[in-house]
């Protein structure tokens, strides 16, 4: 069954008869699955993967239309809850796609958008950087998405083959 949501995580516009296909699962168990995953919440939701950069080079807008930063954070753990309430108010903050527990130097990893780098800055700065707890931050701004969640966003190599005709 897990080959369903890995069709559905690569391709949300797979239809429950394509996914039967390409599975040998009959349609009417695949609906079922699909199903009882959006209701128990395994299936967050479906979404569109775009290309923010391509979009602002192809667009008529001056400015691009967001900026986006990694931000690890520093922070010091509260007895009985660890690191979960500070990452849990967090990921409240409407400016912030991801939030990670992770190893290493630092504790937390955020992924923030803004309009401008001031905008990310000023976030970090007057938001992140007062919440209890917090020791330090440092701010990493994107300059290029080669790939992100499984896509890539460079253009493919021109195929210089010659024909083969049988």
């Amino acid at each position: 069954m897990r080959e369903i949501l890995e069709i559905l995580a690569r391709d949300g516009h797979a239809t429950p008869e394509r996914i039967a296909t390409m599975t040998d699962i009959p349609v009417q168990t695949v609906r079922e699955r699909i199903s009882a995953w959006e209701n128990e919440g395994i299936i967050r939701r479906y979404k569109a993967v775009v290309d923010w950069d391509r979009y602002d080079q192809v667009s008529e807008a001056d400015q691009p239309e967001s900026i986006t930063a990694f931000i690890d954070l520093s922070i010091g753990p509260a007895r009985g809850v660890g690191f979960d309430d500070v990452a849990e108010r967090i990921s409240r903050f409407p400016e912030v796609r991801s939030v990670y527990l992770v190893s290493g130097s630092q504790d937390l990893r955020c992924t923030v958008t803004g309009r401008t780098l001031r905008e990310v800055s000023d976030f970090v700065a007057q938001k992140l950087s007062t919440i209890d707890r917090v020791h330090s931050t440092a701010t990493y701004f994107v300059l290029k998405t080669y790939k992100r969640d499984g896509d890539a966003f460079i253009e493919p190599e021109a195929d210089h083959r010659l024909p083969v005709v049988p």
